[in-house]
């Protein structure tokens, strides 16, 4: 087990930067160009930023970026 121990400025500007990659996955995710396995690869990383990301920020901040399951989520 790793610790990590930060002031709260630090946790402002790690939550910040983690929404925004999310924000680009997730527009990412949405665009059909984009062939299937990359979009799998894509949702990995989210999943690991996701985890990140509940470890610092509220309930209420996380269920914006939960994301819910499709067709396409069931079968990656």
């Amino acid at each position: 087990m790793l610790g990590l121990l930060i002031n709260e400025k630090e946790k402002k500007e790690l939550e910040y930067l983690l929404k925004r990659e999310m924000d680009e996955i997730l527009f990412d995710l949405q665009d059909d160009r984009i062939d299937c396995i990359v979009k799998r690869a894509i949702n990995e990383k989210y999943n690991i930023l996701f985890r990140l990301f509940k470890r610092l920020s509220t309930e209420k901040e996380c269920l914006i970026y939960m994301r819910v399951k499709t067709n396409l989520n069931e079968k990656n």
